[in-house]
């Protein structure tokens, strides 16, 4: 099958490269995200490839469909991205990679905490320029704190194992209570509850209507002024100016970023030698006490591999079967 990669980097190319000694499909990899302009790049490809920040609406499916494309499949696990009610329509369907390692991105939640909380990203500076005074670098023991893991999908189960392995109490929201997490020890509360009695706040839910935003001005109200609150799922879950105005009346102990709601025209690319545009992200960068990172947590040599691995392996279904292997559901 011929395929499209829109938005691919080095690393993309080479996983899928490999996994692809298994399949023989045909590549050809643009490195522009898919958006309305670059959608006629397309030639006689009847796959398209495309990760989280690509452009996948209405107006692009249309042209997609025109140019005989068959099959929109997504490696990520996320698809907020995708006009569904529209590939519906042109009959389009859409396949995703639902889990590649939900290791990865637990791991890295752990990561921000633990360099937040000892402050590591600002030792590791400051005796790189001859400074070993410990001022302004004190943390706190994780052991006896009370950690507050909001969705508990595989994500959200395994760092709740790992803070519970730190000696934390683990007390979670979900709308779906998993009995695994509550034999493990944790202890389901409601969302106010949580807010209000955590030291740590984790992030691992879905973005949709209901969890848009859901860590607004009043959300920010309920938590500890020492609260840290750790982000690695979607950005758009947090509200950033009230996040910006949190940290400025010095509401927020920590606060760490995987994800940003706007980071679709920053994230994965390089703006070293240019000028940020986006005035609320450069505000978020003053902080001593908030640490970003770009959208990595997934990042991980396992987690690249199943990636090409399940997108390759569900255009090869497609192909040969017709088989709608880790499809998308259309809406009702």
């Amino acid at each position: 099958m011929k395929i499209a990669f829109f938005n691919s980097k080095v690393y993309d190319r080479e996983y899928f490269l490999q996994e692809n000694t298994h399949h023989h499909h045909e590549f050809r990899f643009y490195e522009p995200h898919l958006n309305h302009q670059t959608v006629n790049l397309v030639t006689d490809e009847t796959a398209v490839c495309v990760f989280i920040n690509d452009c996948v609406d209405a107006q692009v499916l249309n042209v997609l469909k025109d140019k005989g494309v068959k099959l929109i499949a997504l490696r990520s696990a996320g698809y907020n991205h995708v006009d569904l009610a529209a590939a519906q329509r042109l009959e389009l369907p859409v396949v995703r990679v639902p889990a590649y390692s939900p290791y990865a991105v637990a791991e890295h939640a752990v990561a921000l905490l633990l360099t937040l909380n000892r402050r590591i990203h600002r030792a590791h500076n400051r005796v790189r320029e001859g400074d070993f005074s410990l001022h302004n670098l004190i943390g706190f023991d994780l052991h006896g704190k009370t950690v507050g893991v909001i969705g508990t999908g595989k994500i959200g189960q395994i760092f709740s194992k790992i803070m519970q392995g730190f000696g934390c109490r683990v007390i979670a929201y979900d709308v779906t209570p998993d009995p695994d997490c509550v034999q493990s020890g944790v202890e389901y509360v409601s969302l106010t509850e949580l807010l209000t009695l955590s030291d740590v706040i984790s992030l691992h839910c879905p973005l949709n209507d209901e969890t848009f935003h859901l860590i607004d001005e009043r959300a920010l109200e309920l938590m500890k002024s020492s609260v840290t609150l750790i982000n690695t799922s979607r950005g758009k879950l947090v509200d950033t100016k009230a996040v910006i105005n949190a940290l400025k009346a010095q509401r927020i102990g920590l606060l760490g970023l995987d994800v940003y709601e706007e980071e679709e025209t920053l994230f994965f690319e390089d703006f070293s030698s240019s000028v940020i545009q986006d005035d609320v992200f450069s505000r978020l960068l003053t902080f001593p006490n908030v640490l970003v990172t770009c959208h990595q947590a997934f990042f991980t040599q396992e987690a690249m591999g199943k990636i090409a691995h399940v997108t390759l392996e569900n255009i090869s279904q497609f192909e040969h079967n017709g088989v709608i292997q880790n499809g998308v559901d259309y809406p009702s």
